[in-house]
């Protein structure tokens, strides 16, 4: 089961690490391994979250999350979208933007590849922090069977009877970040990309709505879209989480080519395979406040998204706070097995906000 599953990430891992070796030397090969390590440790949350959804989608559409999946985000997320994002920032060609990009330049010199993805980060940090407490907030509004902190999901789940309190709580926290946080002159592209990623998550989630199975098997020619629409929520979700670490990675080092090694083709893939491991051991059904754990992880990053529109937050604080609540849910279920051992392994309903989810 452990090699079926990540042996794909090992083999992607040998090709990356010699891919950067022979194109930037062992320095090359020394930070794309740094950032795979770094992107692995400090996504373990996504893969939770991934994993709530992935369990409903049959092996084919898993299979394609470990192939086209890792495409998207090497070549999609941690190369391309930078190399977009600067293009329309800095208003020029596509063939300009790849120019820039392998000269390599100092990001702290104005002009340079890494100055200008550093100066579009309030957008992104807008745009992924929204779309990420949009998926936090419909998670602790909604009423569920189990609860983890108790004492605080009840009364935010007897809250959430209030419709739309989700899109509410959003807009007020683009609007607080846009015009309390956001550099001078970049208030309105704060507000509209933050309002943008309301939209995104809005919109996926809708689709998923539309196209969800009714259960009863009489709407299987359906499945393949709500498969999709998974599939799109998916990789959207990885986009939120990877938008801090991709201008991050630039403290690290320069090279895009290096950074799409370390953070896309190793640490991404290195993501994935987790996430279908846990799927396939049935992990979130034996330890039930895994899940818990990832969405405050995901309220925590999403706050903090927020916060860097204004100030510096290392890239490993987010990531400690969501090996921290992850780490403690973890406890809390071993705890809770040993007190209940006959709930253990027992399958909770589904708690993911609205995510479109097809039948098998």
């Amino acid at each position: 089961m452990f090699l079926r599953t990540f042996g794909g990430s090992f083999l992607l891992t040998a090709v990356g690490l010699t891919a950067a070796y022979l194109y930037a030397g062992p320095t090359g090969l020394l930070i794309a391994a740094i950032l795979g390590v770094l992107e692995v440790s400090l996504s373990f949350d996504n893969a939770v979250v991934n994993a709530t959804v992935l369990k409903s989608m049959n092996p084919f559409w898993q299979r394609l999350f470990l192939t086209l999946g890792i495409l998207i985000a090497v070549v999609g997320m941690r190369l391309a979208f930078p190399l977009l994002i600067v293009g329309i920032s800095a208003q020029m060609s596509p063939a300009s933007a790849i120019e820039l990009a392998m000269a390599k330049g100092d990001p702290s010199v104005e002009g340079t590849y890494g100055y200008l993805l550093h100066e579009a980060h309030p957008a992104i940090a807008a745009f992924g922090g929204v779309f990420l407490l949009s998926l936090f907030c419909d998670f602790v509004f909604e009423e569920r069977e189990v609860t983890w902190l108790s004492w605080l999901e009840r009364p935010l789940a007897r809250l959430g009877k209030l419709n739309q309190l989700s899109v509410v709580v959003a807009l007020v926290a683009v609007t607080l970040a846009a015009f309390k946080l956001a550099p001078e002159g970049k208030t309105a592209t704060v507000m509209v990309s933050g309002v943008l990623g309301l939209v995104t998550y809005v919109l996926v989630k809708a689709l998923g709505d539309v196209f969800e199975p009714s259960g009863n098997g009489e709407l299987v020619a359906k499945a393949g879209k709500a498969a999709f629409f998974s599939f799109l929520y998916l990789e959207v979700l990885d986009a939120s989480f990877s938008f801090d670490g991709v201008v991050g990675a630039f403290a690290i080092t320069s090279d895009p080519i290096v950074i799409a090694v370390g953070l896309g083709l190793i640490g991404a893939s290195f993501v994935r395979s987790l996430t279908v491991y846990l799927v396939r051991q049935k992990t979130l059904d034996e330890y039930v406040y895994l899940e818990h754990g990832a969405q405050w992880a995901i309220g925590a990053l999403a706050v903090l998204l927020l916060c860097t529109i204004g100030f510096e937050v290392p890239e490993v604080v987010t990531g400690l706070v969501g090996i921290g609540f992850i780490g403690v849910a973890f406890l809390s279920s071993v705890l809770r097995n040993r007190r209940s051992p006959d709930q253990k392994g027992e399958s909770w309903p589904s708690t993911t906000p609205s995510a479109p989810v097809p039948s098998r």
